[in-house]
């Protein structure tokens, strides 16, 4: 994703008439395809009429096979047969989610690899990443529609969970790269959702709660329609929460009825009860009970063990789901409806608990495994200029970087944090640093780390002008706008006499995908390191303002130092200071110093506001000094 680059129709779309795009659905354990056809989103089947496309690649052969033909090598091949790569996507190996990913890859026999920092799926004589993975199973859906449409596709709206990270939507592009496709628009799941049920049509304004509990993953966002205008308000959701632990769940407790658990069990008899209980699962969906068979043991497992199963999981996305209704401020009685998204929500026990929690019945006339692919072809056919504007739905995007500007010490003050809904428009106050200062320079910065040096520069310009005012007086406002076409404007104006300065900063394609995962990358890996950084930079900043002031307030012959044991004091907690600034490295001790220089410099500065009251009130009567006062 560009910088500030938000996909919207255009007049460029005109040219592209002739074109055809695709929605797909990217999933953790099954994706789809879809396309306009005859004027209507359609899901496109592969060649044996499946709708589906199970997201497993199998490594084993000369060649990368995906989809139904690789579900086989489950069971045959699971060392080399690769499931659920969607969680691992943009995931670090460093990242608040590394236990669960480590025991994910655990169960599927493969690990990270400390070298490249991510997740890498280390084959017998190979080693793949989640991209590859997912570029694989793209590829085959785009060769499906080739297939259908008899036409070249490459260009695609790919639709990604509303909480996805900027490194999980960036390496969902690379793999889209990768197997060839063009992004027109990585589009949020529950925005896809909506589209495919017409949300967008309607003239009032809606509120909707999309609640899709997928394969791999769970998220809960509220979005706000407001003419032709999709906003998200909140979102939240689980990385590692959905069918693929139901089914780990359902599974172990098979398992527990024969005493026995996973780790005891083969990697091949692992997979082969994680199928059983997906089909078990599913099955109960329709059926009021179903047969269980492991090796000597057969068992009979009904809905309501289903549900007492799944209960605690359910319970974990209704409280996922209040924390998004608090973040968006809305009540339960503002949300006009509930959409179910999620082959997950197919279940009895799930659509049940959703109804009780908000107080209506959701949602579910299309399928839930289909509704985003739909939604995803809707927009496609947008995009490539099939819908004439006065039909078009604005979805708002989202900046891939924070923005920001220099302060001193070389520190980025972060403005408009990454990831933030655009257009947008902040507001922030500055100051002077030094007395009399007329004049103050504002670097413009694009990235996530503390120090200047470690961001990406975008613009630099100066506002001169302002009145000669002692340091911190001066009142800067600076104006971070960013319009939907994507162009970013900065203005600084000073608040006593109106001047201002301003900068434009286009639109900015050059920072390619790489670049922008580096940058998020480095935040991470260095984020305690860069607050010690900050912390120190800011505490330098404190000392020398302090330094500064004493220098002003008094000279050597003010204070006599072999008379006065409280000045000896200061002028040694002073020079401390000044030593411990100089020091070119991180100095632990700088933070002492500085408090004790403080406290002294407290009681030097009362002390000589006492004495100069003193002074000024000796010899005057209470009449005096009450006239004084009024004066």
């Amino acid at each position: 994703m560009g910088l500030l680059t938000i996909s919207e129709p255009s007049s460029a779309n005109k040219n592209k008439k002739n074109k055809q795009a695709i929605g797909i659905d990217l999933g953790t354990t099954h994706s789809l395809v879809a396309s306009h056809l005859q004027n209507k989103p359609t899901i496109l089947p592969d060649q044996s009429g499946r709708y589906l496309l199970p997201s497993i690649v199998y490594y084993g052969a000369d060649r990368p096979i995906v989809g139904c033909d690789a579900e086989p090598y489950l069971l045959t091949d699971p060392e080399q047969t690769i499931v659920s790569v969607k969680r691992f996507m943009g995931r670090r190996e460093q990242s608040s989610r590394a236990q669960k990913i480590e025991e994910q890859l655990k169960l599927y026999h493969f690990h990270l690899d400390p070298k490249h920092g991510m997740p890498v799926f280390v084959l017998q004589d190979k080693q793949v990443t989640p991209i590859e993975v997912s570029a694989d199973i793209l590829q085959t859906l785009k060769k499906r529609a080739e297939f259908i449409l008899q036409d070249d596709i490459v260009e695609a709206v790919i639709t990604v969970p509303a909480y996805f990270d900027n490194a999980q939507r960036q390496a969902t592009k690379i793999a889209a790269k990768q197997a060839g496709l063009t992004v027109l628009r990585l589009l949020n799941e529950p925005t896809a959702a909506a589209v495919a049920y017409g949300i967008d049509r309607l003239n009032q304004n809606q509120c909707i709660a999309v609640y899709d509990l997928g394969g791999g993953t769970f998220d809960l966002s509220i979005l706000q329609l407001s003419q032709g205008v999709f906003k998200v308000l909140a979102t939240s959701g689980d990385t590692a929460l959905g069918g693929d632990d139901l089914d780990t769940a359902l599974a172990i407790w098979i398992l527990d009825q024969q005493s026995l658990t996973l780790a005891t069990l083969t990697r091949t008899e692992q997979r082969a009860i994680l199928v059983q209980a997906r089909s078990i699962k599913e099955s109960l969906t329709e059926q009021s009970r179903a047969i269980a068979h492991w090796k000597e043991w057969t068992g009979e497992i009904t809905q309501s063990v289903l549900d007492m199963i799944s209960k605690p999981f359910i319970q974990k996305t209704l409280q996922i789901t209040h924390q998004a209704l608090q973040d968006s401020g809305q009540m339960l009685t503002d949300i006009d409806q509930v959409i179910l998204v999620g082959g997950a929500t197919r279940m009895p026990c799930v659509r049940k608990q959703v109804t009780d929690y908000f107080q209506q019945i959701p949602h579910s006339r299309i399928d839930p495994e289909q509704v985003v692919a739909l939604g995803a072809a809707i927009q496609a056919n947008m995009l490539v200029g099939h819908v004439p504007p006065e039909e078009a739905v604005l979805l708002l995007d989202v900046l891939p970087l924070s923005l920001g500007l220099e302060t001193m010490g070389g520190l980025m003050e972060k403005i408009i944090p990454r990831n933030t809904t655009l257009p947008i428009h902040i507001k922030q106050s500055f100051t002077t640093y030094k007395n009399g200062q007329n004049g103050m320079k504002f670097h413009v910065l694009q990235g996530e780390r503390e120090l200047v040096a470690d961001n990406h520069s975008l613009a630099i310009f100066h506002l001169t002008g302002i009145p000669p005012m002692t340091a911190g007086l001066a009142r800067v406002e600076v104006t971070f706008q960013v319009d939907a076409d994507g162009l970013l404007s900065v203005t600084a104006s000073e608040m006593t006499t109106g001047i201002q300065a301003s900068i434009e900063v286009k639109p900015l394609y050059g920072m390619d995908q790489s670049d922008i995962m580096n940058q998020l990358k480095a935040s991470y890996e260095h984020a305690e390191s860069d607050k010690k950084q900050r912390e120190f930079r800011e505490k330098q900043i404190e000392s020398k303002q302090l330094i500064m002031a004493l220098h002003q307030a008094f000279s050597e012959q003010e204070i006599e130092k072999e008379k006065d044991p409280e000045s000896q004091d200061l002028y040694a907690a002073l020079a401390a200071l000044e030593k411990a600034l100089a020091c070119a490295e991180l100095c632990e001790q700088l933070n002492e110093y500085f408090n004790r220089l403080n406290i002294l410099a407290d009681a030097y500065f009362s002390k000589k506001a006492n004495q100069n009251l003193k002074s000024c009130l000796a010899g005057r009567s209470i009449d005096g000094i009450e006239r004084i006062s009024n004066d």
